[in-house]
């Protein structure tokens, strides 16, 4: 658990400290990857592409619906982790269980929504005929788990804002063998084909729920939950929202640009909407990796805000820097080294692979923008300023890449060259990312400095 002290730690131990913070985060967001590649794997091998097909429609889909509501644990995460760092405890108390009763109010929210618009929404997305029945009958199902989903993530928030980023690796260890188990009964044995993994993850859902519930009232300490305490406290819900709606509009708006490229992916057919899905999966395993470190930046900046500790803000910031490249080069080179044999445990046919390797190879050549429009973020909110990295992706990705779409692709309609959207709206909002950092960094050492300057003038004494 990270001390609320350690805004004194050495700047030297500092990457061990990310590392070791960062690694379950990351190893909890690969088997979660594991488990919807699992899901897929699964429909892809036993039920065919079709269905492969039909559950890779619903990812941008989902994320539309479900990223703005997930926006406000981040909200969570950097108030605990200001209250954390300042030792105010009682403060903590009464953001848990506001954050608490928020997440069940956006999980019943998020679940009302998805079921009412997720068939308009796929025929506005264009999805093939031959597969937008069995992509709604995997929603109809999917959504009913989110109100578990919301109440796991808002929990883990809690836990990975003081520090604690294990027991939720745990939770969705657990969790996610059990979606295996129930995929593979499902559907080889029942044969349930798409509702089968859809079952297995809400089944999933709600177990990772009970386990993080369970924890989190077993607790000692200021994060302990108790049911009868659950209440949204004012103060505290309008500094979840300060910090989670502007991030959770930014997921929105990132989600709906990502629906307008799955919409130009579905034009191509069933063969090319199965191969963007399992390469997006298999992507998936980098983004996640940088993703750990998007947590961190805001846990560790959070505290060093809540500590005032202004200079270890630097610090984490080029710790996470390095971090993005040596993923990049690392994760980022297998995922095209091995790509082809990766994409074939999705599924057998040539021409599925063939163009997913086009995706990744686009994609991965220069990832490294993608990690700083992901990871830079955090390092903002955490100081106080949301709406800015939101309005940094809301021009330099989402407005960029409908007007790749309108330009580019219209003149050139390759897959090609849609896929070359993604390159070339990070690297431009990842340089806005950065800028914007430095800008919030600038600020509140110039806020700072005006507070102890009216401290040390109020301390002369009058003449």
């Amino acid at each position: 658990m990270v001390s609320h002290n350690e805004g004194s730690a050495a700047p030297a131990s500092l990457p061990k400290q990310m590392l070791v913070f960062a690694l379950p985060i990351m190893a909890m967001n690969i088997l979660q990857l594991l488990f919807n590649a699992a899901d897929m794997i699964v429909v892809g091998r036993f039920t065919g592409s079709e269905a492969l097909a039909a559950v890779g429609a619903t990812g941008s889909l989902i994320n539309l619906i479900v990223n703005l509501f997930m926006g406000l644990s981040v909200g969570a995460t950097v108030v605990v982790a200001n209250e954390y760092g300042a030792g105010r405890y009682e403060d903590i108390r009464k953001t848990v269980h506001t954050s608490m009763a928020v997440s069940v109010i956006s999980g019943a929210a998020v679940m009302v929504i998805g079921l009412v618009f997720c068939v308009p929404l796929l025929e506005m997305m264009g999805t093939p005929e031959d597969i937008i029945g069995l992509s709604a009958r995997y929603l109809d199902i999917y959504f009913l788990g989110l109100p578990g989903s919301m109440v796991y993530n808002f929990g883990a928030a809690i836990m990975r804002a003081v520090g604690d980023s294990r027991r939720p690796m745990y939770f969705l260890t657990v969790s996610g063998i059990l979606n295996v188990f129930l995929n593979l009964f499902f559907v080889i044995v029942l044969r349930m084909g798409v509702a089968g993994v859809a079952w297995a993850t809400v089944i999933s859902q709600y177990v990772a729920m009970a386990l993080t519930l369970l924890s989190l009232s077993r607790s000692h300490g200021p994060i302990r939950f108790e049911l009868r305490r659950t209440a949204i406290d004012a103060q505290k819900l309008k500094g979840i929202v300060r910090i989670g709606l502007p991030a959770g509009l930014q997921g929105l708006l990132f989600s709906i640009s990502n629906v307008l490229i799955q919409s130009a992916v579905n034009s191509f057919g069933s063969v090319v909407v199965a191969a963007s899905a399992a390469a997006s999966n298999v992507e998936g395993f980098v983004s996640t990796t940088t993703n750990a470190f998007y947590n961190a930046a805001l846990t560790f900046t959070g505290q060093r805000m809540g500590a005032e500790d202004y200079d270890g803000i630097d610090t984490v910031a080029k710790v996470c820097a390095f971090y993005i490249c040596v993923i990049w080069l690392l994760v980022g080179g297998a995922t095209i080294l091995f790509g082809p044999w990766l994409l074939e445990f999705y599924t057998t046919n040539p021409d599925v692979v063939s163009v997913g390797m086009i995706r990744l190879k686009v994609l991965m050549a220069v990832y490294f923008t993608c990690g700083a429009m992901n990871v830079f973020p955090g390092l903002t909110r955490a100081m106080g300023y949301s709406v800015l990295p939101m309005l940094c992706t809301l021009i330099g990705a989402c407005l960029l890449r409908i007007v790749w779409l309108v330009t580019f692709f219209a003149w050139h309609p390759t897959i090609t060259v849609l896929f070359m959207c993604y390159p070339v709206t990070w690297a431009i909002a990842g340089a806005g990312q950065v800028g914007i950092y430095f800008y919030a960094r600038h600020q509140v050492r110039k806020k700072s400095g005006m507070g102890a300057a009216a401290s040390a003038a109020a301390s002369v004494p009058a003449n």
